[in-house]
C-alpha cells in the first residue's frame, strides 16, 4: 500500500523521444536501491495543476542507481503524462523504490511474449533477461504504426526471427490462437496491452485448453472499451457529489472531495479502490484486471482506479470510509 512505499530523491539526467509519442526518461536515484527484476514498477510523484498525485510506470533495465521509464503521450491524459513528458535534463521529482506484481517464474521452458502499444515496456526487460539465460522465447509486438513501436531496433537485434512486428496500419494483427499454438505445453504467456487484447488472450488461452497458472498478464489502466466522458458520482448516506473530469479518475475525484479512499496499485490490478454500485444510468467501462468477466456483467462494482462510467451519474457505497 502507498504508506509502505520507500520513497528516494530524484534527478533526470536524460529524456529523449524514442518512437512517435513515446518518450524515454532516466532518473539518478538519492540512496541505495535493491536489484530489480523485468516487470517492476516504480511509482513517480507527479504535478498536475499544482497538486502532487502518484503514477506507476514500469521499470526498464537500467544501471545500479537509475530508474529508466518510457512515457507514452495520452490524448486524455489525466496529467500524467504530460507532466512526465515536461521533464528536462535537471528536474527533480520522488520516486518509489520498485515493487513487482509482474515477474517471471524461471519455470518454463519457453515463453511467449506479447505486447501492445506502449505494453512492451515490460516485455522488453523480460526478452532481454530471457535471452540471458538462454530461454527459448518468441515476441510478437503490435502497435498501430512501425513509428509507435518503441525498441524496435533493439529487439529485432537482440531475438532476430524470433520476434515479429504487426502494425495494424499495414492490416497486420496478432493470431493470438495461432501464436498459443505454437507454444510448448510447459511453456508460458507473458502479455501486457491494452484490455481488448488481454480479454482475447485470456480466451484463447482458455480455449485453447492451457492452465491458468502459465498464463500471466499485465494492462495499462489508460485503455477502455469507450473514449473518456464526464460523469458524476453521489456517495450514498453523505452529501458528497463529485464530477469526474474526462482527464481524471473516480479515484482522484472521491480524494479530492476529501473522500479517505484505500488504494495500492492503481492500475486496477488490487481491488482496494473497488466501490459498491447502488444504481448508474450508463455502462461502466471496466478497465480493471481485479474482477472476473461475470463480476463485471453483474455492474455491482467497480476499481474507483482506473474504470468509469461512460458519461450520467451513479450513486455509490463507500461503506467504512470516512
Amino acid at each position: 500500500m502507498q504508506g509502505r512505499r520507500k520513497w528516494r530523491d530524484a534527478a533526470v539526467v536524460r529524456a529523449r523521444t524514442i518512437a512517435e509519442d513515446v518518450r524515454l526518461i532516466e532518473f539518478a536515484v538519492a540512496g541505495p536501491m535493491p536489484r530489480f527484476a523485468p516487470g517492476s514498477h516504480t511509482t513517480i510523484e507527479v504535478d498536475i495543476d499544482g497538486l502532487k498525485a502518484h503514477r506507476s510506470y514500469t521499470c526498464l533495465p537500467a544501471d545500479p542507481g537509475f530508474i529508466r521509464v518510457a512515457v507514452r503521450a495520452h490524448q486524455h491524459s489525466r496529467g500524467g503524462s504530460r507532466y512526465m513528458w515536461s521533464l528536462i535534463e535537471g528536474a527533480r521529482t520522488r520516486l518509489a523504490v520498485p515493487e513487482n506484481r509482474f515477474e517471471l517464474s524461471w519455470r518454463a521452458s519457453s515463453c511467449l511474449l506479447v505486447a501492445g502499444g506502449i505494453g512492451i515496456t515490460p516485455i522488453y526487460g523480460m526478452a532481454r533477461a530471457l535471452k540471458l539465460k538462454g530461454v527459448p522465447v518468441r515476441l510478437a509486438y503490435g502497435a498501430r504504426s512501425r513509428e509507435q513501436m518503441a525498441f524496435a531496433d533493439e529487439l529485432r537485434e537482440l531475438l532476430g526471427d524470433d520476434v515479429e512486428f504487426f502494425a495494424s496500419n499495414e492490416g497486420r494483427r496478432i493470431d493470438l490462437a495461432s501464436e498459443i499454438r505454437m507454444l510448448p505445453a510447459d511453456g508460458e504467456l507473458y502479455i501486457c496491452g491494452p484490455i481488448g487484447m488481454l480479454e482475447d488472450a485470456k480466451r484463447a488461452w482458455v480455449e485453447a485448453g492451457r492452465s491458468a497458472s502459465r498464463l500471466r498478464f499485465e494492462v495499462f489502466g489508460d485503455s477502455g472499451a469507450f473514449a473518456e466522458q464526464p460523469f458524476a458520482v453521489e456517495v450514498a448516506n453523505s452529501n458528497i457529489r463529485v464530477e469526474v473530469a474526462p482527464d481524471e479518475s473516480l479515484l482522484e475525484a472521491l480524494t479530492r472531495a476529501g473522500v479517505d479512499m484505500i488504494s495500492d496499485c492503481e492500475r486496477g490490478e488490487c481491488g482496494l479502490c473497488a466501490v459498491d454500485l447502488i444504481s448508474h444510468d450508463t455502462a461502466i467501462d471496466h478497465r480493471d484486471v481485479f474482477f472476473s468477466e461475470e463480476e463485471k456483467k453483474q455492474g455491482k462494482r467497480m476499481c474507483a482506479c482506473v474504470s468509469r462510467l461512460t458519461g450520467g451519474a451513479a450513486i455509490i457505497d463507500i461503506g467504512y470510509r470516512a
